[in-house]
């Protein structure tokens, strides 16, 4: 974790302070399941991020050791950014926001098809998509 201060002692609190805020959330999600890696393509993203605060999540999760940034193989201009293990490990919470966002608004179809296939298997579908994050990251 970042030497930063939490709140309280409450590990709901400290958790948050990494990666609760909407922006850090979005950012993860990209790198978990649109594969989004450089800074241009989180800019493109639906939800339309400031690029100052893009910035600044960028590197608090960086920090927090959620993702680490890696020279991008084709540009020296451009970096990727990536999933650490500990990045990966926020795989089940994402999955838990999907179901109660599906109970709870509407979703897109084909999110509503990935949401039915982790209904089927939850440990399965989670275990799968850790083990595919995790050689991604290598």
């Amino acid at each position: 974790m970042s030497n930063s201060k939490n709140r309280s002692d409450c590990p709901i609190s400290s958790s948050l302070d990494v990666w609760g805020d909407k922006w850090s959330l979005l950012i993860v999600r990209d790198l978990m399941f649109a594969k989004q890696c450089t800074y241009g393509e989180f800019l493109k993203s639906d939800e339309k991020i400031a690029t100052n605060i893009l910035a600044s999540r960028l590197l608090m999760l960086e920090e927090n050791g959620i993702i680490s940034k890696q020279n991008h193989p084709d540009s020296k201009a451009k970096v990727l950014y990536k999933l650490t293990e500990k990045g990966i490990d926020l795989l089940p919470l994402l999955i838990e926001i999907n179901l109660w966002a599906e109970k709870y608004s509407e979703i897109p179809e084909s999110q509503k098809m990935i949401l039915n296939d982790v209904k089927k298997d939850k440990a399965g579908f989670i275990e799968e998509r850790i083990e595919e994050l995790k050689r991604e990251v290598l």
